[in-house]
């Protein structure tokens, strides 16, 4: 769409706007949990609403190749009888191709996670999760080569090479954690990846391919060999203030060298980004350690500096997962808190990245088998009844956004489309009283409630001039009182299985933001004045249609 300068006349508190990109990179990508579950129903239902109202273009989930997707077979299915040995490998993608077809049915792509191994190839088996990945590397990398190049002309064949010049194709996911996304060292990751990245390029040059998928970042040297030492950790975990240490990526440095000395394709440098670490302590105990609420955007600017130095200046920056936490027990994921602390983040990254993947969408998501009642603390957006959560909102907030910012400050922006010049604006109020901390982690919704005791209001005060005369804008709040379904349910009792009408009741409540309606003046004058109760985050988008610039 073309770029249409501002109107020249006008202003905002006063002053000329600024005029530049925001790139949308909450919704270039979201993750979800594992092939299969694409195949249910509701998460598909959940999905169709992401691309409908959260403008989600991409997905990201593993296990494409898992032995529930039933691609790579070596037998031909006995059932009761034995089953029979093929004489050689047969590939079968019609799961594979209802999940994709969904996807692009509903209007957005699948980001290719290329895992895990099938249980034929693999060297280890049921390795992690209650759906036993085989997180291993390749007992023939031959056949591995061979799964990825079928499986690539075979999309290609289904779905148009223009079309799959478009989907991303990630090498596995968080290699450097073993043993438990993978069971091998850093070499043979690396081997996994030359491999495929070349099986790849060969199928199309035009192609994208990245990795290495590392999570997370870390202020030690426990990833500087071949796999994790333990003894590295020590300091990490005993540090009075882990933000004074030295954050940096894992394996970003040695996977940029192996490509660059041995001339293998990347096209993408892909990384996750968790506010939070893990580290041992010198007894072995494992210490959980919570980094300061900008702690995203310190290790984006890190991550940008990499690249720019590196033989790959032109590489993207994909951060193929990010939420507030990497636990799916987590109950911040669940409140009014996350909304807040989630909107910041993501308006302060808009500029670092070409898309920072929420993870997850849904909680319809089994790593450790389905949620154990409905706020759960599940990583989704929306629970496994598609009822919203407030981080929903808050997305679906960002997603109005326009692509052009005009300002920004400390507590939000305000925006316009270039396509059709109509102003949006996005505040939030992520207390003064938190100073520089995140949300953290509980592991119940009740734990997190104190933090609503954290204020004071904000007062939200700008004025837009030259606006067409008597233009409309519809105010949406999300805060304690309004779109709050947690707290509604910890009200009900916190039923562990709720009965239909509680679930409508949920639903209806979940939906409940605070809404009304700001005119500018006769003269095209807005004035907005609203104070937001801590936490709140608040939507301004205009709904009718502006005079042409002249």
């Amino acid at each position: 769409m073309p770029h249409h300068a501002s109107p020249p006349s006008l202003l905002i508190d006063g002053m000329s706007p600024a005029d530049h990109e925001l790139r949308h990179v909450w919704n270039e990508c979201v993750g979800a949990g594992r092939a299969n579950e694409a195949l249910r129903a509701d998460w598909q239902a959940h999905f169709r609403e992401a691309v409908d109202v959260l403008g989600v273009r991409h997905v990201r989930f593993h296990g494409v190749f898992h032995d529930d997707m039933f691609v790579y077979r070596v037998e031909d299915g006995g059932g009761f009888g034995p089953a029979g040995r093929l004489p050689a490998p047969v590939y079968t993608f019609a799961y594979v191709d209802k999940v994709f077809d969904a996807i692009l049915d509903a209007g957005a792509r699948p980001f290719v996670e290329l895992g895990f191994m099938p249980r034929a190839l693999a060297t280890q088996t049921e390795t992690l999760f209650w759906w036993k990945a085989h997180c291993s590397p390749p007992n023939d990398m031959g056949r591995w080569v061979e799964l990825v190049t079928t499986a690539v002309e075979h999309w290609i064949e289904r779905y148009g090479l223009d079309e799959v010049r478009q989907w991303p194709f990630e090498v596995w996911n968080e290699p450097n954690l073993v043993p438990h996304f993978w069971t091998g060292t850093r070499t043979e990751y690396f081997e996994l990846y030359e491999a495929t990245a070349r099986a790849v390029k060969a199928v199309d040059p035009q192609l994208k391919v990245g990795g290495p998928s590392t999570s997370v970042f870390v202020p030690d040297e426990r990833y500087a060999g071949e796999t994790q030492d333990r003894s590295a950790e020590a300091a990490t975990a005993a540090a009075a203030d882990p933000d004074a240490l030295d954050w940096k990526p894992v394996w970003i440095h040695e996977f940029i060298e192996w490509c660059a000395t041995r001339d293998v394709p990347l096209d993408f440098l892909s990384t996750h980004l968790y506010p939070t670490d893990f580290a041992f302590d010198a007894e072995g105990n494992g210490q959980p350690i919570q980094r300061h609420v900008d702690a995203t955007r310190d290790d984006l600017v890190a991550m940008r500096k990499i690249i720019a130095a590196s033989p790959f200046p032109e590489a993207e920056l994909h951060i193929t997962e990010w939420s507030s936490s990497p636990s799916s027990r987590d109950a911040i994921h669940d409140t009014l808190f996350a909304a807040s602390y989630i909107t910041r983040a993501f308006l302060n990254a808009a500029d670092l990245a070409d898309s920072v993947s929420y993870w997850t969408f849904t909680d319809v998501f089994e790593e450790g088998g389905g949620g154990i009642g409905p706020f759960h603390g599940g990583f989704g957006l929306v629970n496994e009844q598609g009822i919203h959560k407030p981080t929903f909102h808050a997305m679906a907030m960002l997603a109005r956004l326009g692509d052009r910012q005009l300002l920004q400050t400390p507590h939000g922006v305000i925006t316009r489309s270039s396509a059709d010049g109509r102003l949006a604006a996005l505040f939030y109020n992520y207390p003064q009283d938190m100073g520089t901390r995140g949300v953290g982690s509980e592991r119940s919704y009740a734990d997190t409630r104190h933090l609503a005791q954290r204020g004071p209001a904000r007062r939200i005060r700008h004025t837009v001039e030259g606006l067409p005369a008597g233009a409309e804008l519809t105010v949406e709040i999300l805060d304690w009182e309004h779109g709050n379904v947690a707290e509604a349910w910890h009200e009900m009792g916190a039923p562990l299985n709720p009965t239909r009408p509680q679930t409508a009741e949920l639903r209806e409540v979940a939906d409940r933001l605070r809404r009304s309606v700001l005119t500018a003046s006769t003269a095209g004058t807005l004035e907005i004045d609203i104070e937001l109760s801590p936490w709140a985050v608040m939507s301004l988008v205009q709904s009718t249609e502006p005079t042409t610039a002249p």
